[in-house]
């Protein structure tokens, strides 16, 4: 961080901003962010269809300077395009190379970026939606974990599973760097009861939790602002307090491509309004695993 900005701590978690929900990405982003009083970012690698690169070294440098001059933090990284290749895709299958190379660069990236976390969507053509796509997600992620505990990350899967698919895809993937990540609607709009599956898995949460909103049967969510849709917000989040989920970030992930920033804002507010309900520690539930020496990582 750069010399003069002080550092303060929080009164409670941290809120960030999605950057793939925004009218502006990557270095762009970070300063949107720090002009809303936003605290951190989470990050898409891009790709086509997806905007521009994240990992290429102008790109990194320029996300790194301005974090260190704004104090926004680079909360994660994530590689939404896996959900047009899907990580489900055959071993051995031109797809399964492409999904373990965007992988990779999704961890290299966080790397570069000092971000803690790097995270794996299961949507659409990723979706676990039976035995062999379970077997076949934890095989990949078992994989992509031990990459990521060479890097000194965290990686975690973001998924609308059930709390006991949820909880055998943890055991499969076997490794102390793998968490699941919670959204406060996905889950909802798949027809399961996120108070439940923060009772049940809660102990498996990486510490920075998707926030939003949703407005009916059917919907992905993030259509709406915070408090108007049908997700149950408030008691998902005194779950996780009930529970001692430790949080260290919630990321709002509305929907705010229109580039509407009063609505932006009232949607920051709204999250910090929430963010009072949820417990105001912010170390990460365990200690993620220390980087190893260079001639060790794969």
């Amino acid at each position: 961080m750069t010399a003069g900005i002080p550092v303060v701590a929080p009164a409670g978690p941290l809120i960030g901003l999605a950057d793939w929900r925004l009218p502006v990405t990557g270095p762009a982003a970070v300063d949107l962010a720090a002009r809303l009083g936003a605290d951190g970012l989470q990050l898409d690698l891009g790709g086509p269809g997806r905007g521009p690169r994240l990992d290429v070294p102008d790109r990194l440098g320029a996300l790194r300077e301005r974090s260190a001059a704004t104090g926004v933090r680079l909360l994660a990284v994530t590689g939404n395009c896996l959900n047009d290749i899907g990580i489900t895709a055959p071993a051995g299958s031109v797809a399964a190379h492409d999904v373990r190379d965007v992988l990779e660069r999704v961890l290299d990236t966080a790397h570069a970026l000092e971000a803690p976390l790097a995270f794996v969507p299961s949507f659409r053509r990723s979706a676990i939606d039976g035995p062999d796509a379970l077997r076949r997600t934890a095989e990949v992620l078992a994989w992509a974990a031990g990459e990521a505990a060479a890097r000194g990350l965290l990686l975690a899967s973001e998924n609308t599973l059930a709390p006991e698919k949820a909880l055998a895809l943890v055991e499969h993937v076997a490794s102390p760097a793998f968490r699941l990540l919670l959204d406060t609607y996905n889950p909802r709009a798949a027809g399961v009861d996120v108070s439940g599956l923060v009772h049940t898995t809660g102990h498996h949460f990486a510490d920075q939790i998707h926030l939003k909103d949703g407005s009916g049967p059917g919907g992905t969510g993030g259509d709406v602002l915070l408090g108007d849709g049908d997700g149950g917000l408030p008691a998902v989040l005194a779950a996780l307090a009930a529970h001692r989920v430790r949080v260290r970030a919630l990321v709002l992930e509305t929907d705010h491509r229109a580039d509407d920033p009063a609505r932006l804002a009232e949607d920051l507010a709204r999250a910090r309004a929430h963010a009072r309900t949820v417990n105001r520690t912010v170390a990460p539930t365990t200690t993620p695993p220390s980087r190893l020496a260079d001639e060790d990582a794969q």
